[in-house]
């Protein structure tokens, strides 16, 4: 999944669309510059360069101006500058309205709206724009935009607790790289199926990738510079492997970046959380939570200070703010998964909180009068989970597991861990 046999001279939106025409066309090259800057971690001047192509009077009769468009929101989006991205992205759908030529823009648009909608923490629309964006670029053989979009249907349903369709996913990363189409963003592909393993598993599951990221100076920079999040899930990984060595590389890679690109909040915000991080620095992990653009990354920078403080018991009252502040940023963020994990380690802070994050549910399921959480159980359940192991995931206690599968059980009129497996693929398959 790390392998990149190249390294591609323009944007992938540009790219999988097919060379220009004109071999002079402007917008092209202000693209091709603008990749190029961004690729070296100079972002300021990728962003830059990026409006201007996108603001170009074309010579050519191609797509090459909308397709700049969506290679400046795609950064914007991961700046988390979502109503600039949006706004950009508007003017692409002026330049389709009308039109029955123009597919590839709208497989590319949909995918980089996917994203958009997934920062901003609206799973529900992330899902569906992926889903269709799937669709347009299947139709048209735009293989190269399905990893984007496989991984923003893995990531969803992973914060939303559903670990059998994030599954699916996940191995769909694995196969489009085995078919070599993850060549444009390859370190973000693996880090969405990084994620998955390391729940699933544990660390170690997750460990050549992590390490095949961090070590490799492309893939790190690239996944650094689009994901806000992924410096400080890095170092959190590297640490759970035993390697301090790991994690202060990807605090000074992340550091580094943020040097670079002075002004850029998300950018600057992953710096001081992954330095907080090796620093084990509470002060510097809620400077972070604050200034961080992303919701998620902002809750889990909370959620690190609240256990930093909770661990040393430098104060309680304080660490249980921050807590609660990282429950509510996750269930914006429309994570339920990271959210009760919070509520747990409140739990065990003597804190009880009257609302509860729940996991999504499969809407169109007919498994009788199910919950939320009896769905989370009867998923892991049927992947092979022991009762201790399911617990661990959901942050309940084996006892409060044996619970729920027994009214599982009763609901669904089955009998044995083996029946409620053979129903629940039979459902899971049906739905999705």
């Amino acid at each position: 999944m790390l392998d990149s046999p190249f390294r591609l001279q323009l944007p992938p939106s540009l790219y999988v669309m097919g060379a220009c025409e004109n071999s002079s066309c402007e917008t092209v090259r202000l693209a091709t510059l603008s990749f190029s800057a961004w690729s070296r971690g100079d972002l300021t001047e990728g962003l830059r360069l990026a409006e201007r192509a996108g603001k170009t009077q074309p010579e050519c009769s191609g797509k090459c101006v909308g397709l700049a468009r969506i290679w400046h929101s795609a950064l914007l989006v991961r700046i988390r500058e979502p109503a600039a991205g949006a706004r950009v992205l508007a003017g692409v759908e002026e330049l389709t309205a009308g039109t029955t030529t123009s597919g590839g823009l709208v497989a590319a648009s949909l995918t980089c709206a996917a994203e958009l909608a997934f920062t901003q923490g609206d799973i529900d629309t992330a899902v569906d724009l992926a889903e269709k964006g799937v669709r347009e670029a299947q139709q048209l053989g735009l293989t190269c935009l399905l990893p984007e979009a496989h991984a923003v249907m893995a990531l969803s349903a992973l914060r939303q607790g559903n670990m059998s369709v994030s599954s699916d996913f996940a191995n769909q990363l694995r196969d489009d790289a085995l078919l070599g189409q993850t060549i444009h963003r390859p370190s973000q592909c693996a880090w969405a199926a990084a994620q998955l393993l390391e729940v699933q598993g544990g660390a170690p599951s997750a460990a050549h990738l992590v390490v095949g990221i961090i070590t490799d100076d492309q893939l790190i920079l690239e996944l650094l510079a689009a994901q806000p999040a992924a410096a400080a899930w890095l170092v959190r990984a590297a640490r759970k492997l035993g390697d301090e060595v790991l994690a202060k590389r990807v605090a000074a890679e992340a550091s580094e970046l943020a040097a670079r690109n002075r002004g850029i909040r998300s950018v600057e915000a992953a710096g001081t959380h992954a330095d907080g991080l090796v620093a084990e620095n509470p002060e510097f992990l809620i400077a972070a939570a604050e200034a961080h653009r992303d919701l998620w990354a902002g809750a889990s920078a909370y959620e690190d200070a609240g256990k930093l403080l909770a661990d040393t018991r430098q104060d309680r009252d304080r660490a249980v703010d921050v807590l609660e502040r990282a429950v509510d940023g996750y269930s914006k963020s429309s994570a339920p998964r990271d959210a009760r994990r919070v509520v747990s380690r409140l739990r065990s802070l003597g804190v009880r909180r009257g609302r509860y994050p729940q996991y999504a549910a499969h809407d169109s399921v007919k498994v009788g009068s199910l919950t939320n959480s009896e769905v989370a159980v009867a998923e892991l359940v049927s992947q092979g989970f022991t009762n201790s192991q399911v617990g661990e995931r959901l942050f309940i206690s084996g006892h409060t597991v044996a619970f729920h599968l027994k009214k599982i059980f009763r609901k669904m009129n089955v009998a044995s861990r083996v029946e409620l497996t053979r129903t629940w693929s039979r459902i899971s398959s049906a739905d999705y």
